[in-house]
């Protein structure tokens, strides 16, 4: 077991092979990581601290490498990358390992795969942790084309918009396939419907930075939820809440409850 460099393994789901790794107590609780847009496994949860974290407290500690991320395919078509489809893969990999549930922890784009995955399977979601994504998981998060723009451009310096700007630069430091992350950028905005968010009963966190600008309000989305709080991270933006120390604690308080329930 190692806390600090994961060894990653893969499997094959929808045909596309995916990476993943699965460390920390195997005899534990376990939690499956789903990282957010242009990230990876490393990026989201090695690099900030989550895997040793996680690991430390006794928790079997998995993450996967999304389509189109990290050490996974990467398919160049919009339309698989729907988040549903995502949620599929975040799935096929508990029954590739034979977990029949998961407390489930995603951040940003990894939250809204989350909830498609809580929504489709609730029997294999124990509990669900919301990082970077309130509100904005059900009235959106503004116009995101201009990312696709941003990541098709011929260099960064060709770039103007400042989220576009932002987004690109993370690209380029993650060595990501930009063509794949513009293609998922188009394809896996999708909604989810007030409504639908009601029906979650899974406890749920939802973490989101003070100075999160993306995100939306975490109060107003964890109101929609029979069973959710909503946590503010202080000082923090949508790129630095991740790894934030009250974040890790209120998660580790959270999954102590979610175990004595």
């Amino acid at each position: 077991m190692n806390l600090n460099t994961p060894a990653f393994s893969s499997f094959t789901h929808e045909r596309l092979k995916l990476a993943f790794f699965d460390e920390g107590d195997p005899s534990g609780p376990p939690v499956l990581l789903i990282h957010g847009f242009a990230s990876s496994a490393n990026v989201n949860w090695v690099h900030p601290g989550w895997l040793k974290t996680l690991g430390d407290a006794g928790y079997r500690v998995i993450a996967i490498d999304n389509r189109g991320h990290g050490a996974s395919d990467k398919p160049r078509d919009a339309e698989a990358y729907r988040p549903w489809f995502m949620a599929g893969d975040a799935i096929a990999l508990l029954d590739h390992l034979g977990i029949p549930e998961a407390n489930l922890m995603g951040y940003s784009m990894g939250a809204r795969i989350s909830v498609f995955a809580a929504l489709a399977h609730p029997h294999r979601v124990r509990s669900l942790v919301l990082g970077g994504l309130g509100i904005g998981m059900t009235d959106g998060v503004g116009d995101w084309d201009p990312i696709a723009d941003a990541l098709l451009a011929p260099s960064l310096a060709d770039v103007t918009h400042p989220r576009g700007q932002m987004f690109r630069a993370f690209a380029e430091q993650t060595k990501s396939d930009r063509e794949a992350l513009a293609a998922c950028i188009k394809g896996s905005r999708d909604l989810v419907a007030r409504a639908d968010m009601g029906k979650i009963d899974a406890p749920t966190l939802i973490g989101v930075g003070t100075k999160d600008d993306i995100a939306g309000s975490p109060q107003e989305l964890a109101a929609l939820m029979p069973d959710a709080k909503a946590l503010d991270i202080p000082g923090r933006d949508h790129m630095l809440a991740v790894g934030d120390r009250v974040f890790k604690k209120a998660v580790l308080e959270f999954y102590e409850k979610v175990a004595a329930d």
